[in-house]
């Protein structure tokens, strides 16, 4: 990793001063281009302060089953008048489709909603979706990368930076300094990309070395911060020439854009590091948040401790990374113990 320094004093001007965003950008308004019912509920949802994400989720599995409704029955979806056989036909098309079981479990929880939705607002009384079965999920291990791949990666910046500066004295050293900072914080911190954007400046507590951390669902949790991440913030605000404030982002998209950083940057920038790190190219910015919680649990963390850090809702959802410690442990017995 880039050396630590102190950070910088320099301040940018007011002008460019961008408060840190609480939620990721909306491509476009709520509803828009949807049936009022559909409208209606989409504008509730952006009201309530739900997750963008969410909303661009439940927008696309509205629109596409109000296609296919138009495709298969001519005309568009009557929402108080579709039966259940409606649903079961359009299960079976998804089906045919070939999308995953977690994809299909996505459209039907939009469905679900939706119908919740118009419950209360008093279009109809059931839900026709009520009870209707859908495939079980697949279960998956997680994939993770090992502690050496980690330190590796990590310090894929700095040489990335070197190869790029002996190559063109102008290259901004920014850009890596922000990059060594990010691959530090996710694995430090174990969030998911959409958290590590929205990080504020005040959200950082440096001596007691905390990070406050906005989840799903607008909550909040405090999650410790290894000195290395912070080292890394510290360096990197010192190159880039960034002073921020309480509010505004930690990591900044660009030097001309002082606004908070894109997923889509961050899964971009981590397809390169890995690359120059010899690993797979197709791995996301999620599997660190894998290798953290395996990581911890491989070093004797409890499952509890693992699921607050996570932010996990439902310990059952944080089980999951037992299925890779448990099979660990298995191996080792069968090939150490002498009856196995």
């Amino acid at each position: 990793m880039p050396q630590r320094e102190e950070p910088g004093r320099a301040t940018l001007p007011r002008s460019r001063l961008l408060k840190c965003a609480a939620t990721p950008r909306r491509d476009e308004p709520a509803g828009e281009g949807m049936d009022p019912a559909a409208a209606k509920f989409l504008e509730h949802l952006a009201a309530r302060g739900g997750s963008a994400y969410t909303e661009r989720n439940y927008r696309q599995a509205l629109r596409q089953f109000a296609a296919w409704h138009k495709e298969q029955r001519g005309a568009p979806p009557d929402w108080a008048a579709l039966r259940r056989d409606d649903f079961r036909d359009f299960l079976r098309f998804l089906g045919r489709s070939r999308i995953s079981r977690a994809a299909i479990q996505l459209r039907f929880s939009a469905l679900r909603s939706f119908y919740k939705f118009l419950i209360r607002q008093g279009v109809l009384e059931t839900s026709p979706i009520r009870n209707l079965s859908l495939p079980k999920l697949e279960k998956r291990v997680p994939v993770f990368l090992t502690v050496k791949q980690v330190e590796t990666l990590a310090e894929a910046p700095a040489r990335e930076f070197k190869r790029a500066a002996a190559a063109d004295a102008d290259v901004d050293p920014g850009l890596y300094f922000r990059d060594a900072a990010i691959l530090e914080v996710i694995y430090s911190c174990g969030l998911r990309v959409s958290e590590l954007c929205q990080l504020c400046a005040g959200d950082i507590d440096w001596p007691q070395q905390l990070v406050r951390v906005r989840g799903k669902g607008k909550k909040e949790r405090l999650t410790p911060v290894g000195r290395p991440a912070l080292d890394g913030i510290e360096a990197y605000w010192k190159h880039a020439g960034y002073a921020p404030g309480p509010e505004m982002p930690v990591f900044f998209a660009n030097a001309k854009r002082v606004g908070p950083l894109s997923p889509r940057t961050v899964q971009l920038r981590l397809k390169k590091y890995l690359r120059a790190a010899g690993l797979d190219p197709s791995l996301t910015p999620h599997k660190l948040r894998h290798s953290f919680a395996t990581h911890l649990l491989d070093a004797g963390a409890d499952l509890r401790s693992v699921q607050e850090l996570l932010g996990h809702a439902h310990l059952v959802t944080t089980q999951v990374y037992t299925h890779v410690t448990t099979e660990r442990l298995k191996r080792a017995y069968n090939k150490a113990h002498p009856r196995a």
